[in-house]
């Protein structure tokens, strides 16, 4: 089963000792992960003033800068799991680091049917 992991937190929550420590730490889950199969991707995003929001409505695109939604925790990052089920997404999401100082969100991914030419 494919989960995605989406790491929520408030860009301003660690300092730069400690965001260097996580993503270490997140470096070696990562890998350890990978070495099991289980990992299919990982990456944190650029914090949300790189974001770009784009919606249509009415046939018209309507660009903006940043975020679309304003919360006091935003999108950090992600990682793209293929693991037996939600409890083994579960215990892999309570081991990285940002689960300690955020949110990780759990979600299964929609399996599309293969399109055929």
């Amino acid at each position: 089963m494919k989960y995605i992991l989406l790491i929520y937190g408030a860009e301003d929550c660690w300092t730069d000792d400690e965001r260097n420590e996580c993503m270490i730490e997140s470096m070696g889950i990562c890998e350890k992960l990978k070495e099991e199969g289980k990992l299919i991707d990982s990456s944190p995003l650029f914090p949300v003033a790189a974001a770009t929001s784009v919606r249509v409505r009415d046939g018209q695109r309507f660009i903006t800068d940043g975020p679309f939604a304003e919360t006091t925790e935003q999108l950090g990052g992600y990682y793209l799991l293929d693991v037996d089920d939600l409890d083994a997404a579960i215990a892999i999401a309570a081991r990285i680091p940002p689960a300690k100082k955020g949110t990780v969100e759990i979600r299964p991914l929609f399996p599309l049917p293969e399109i055929k030419d």
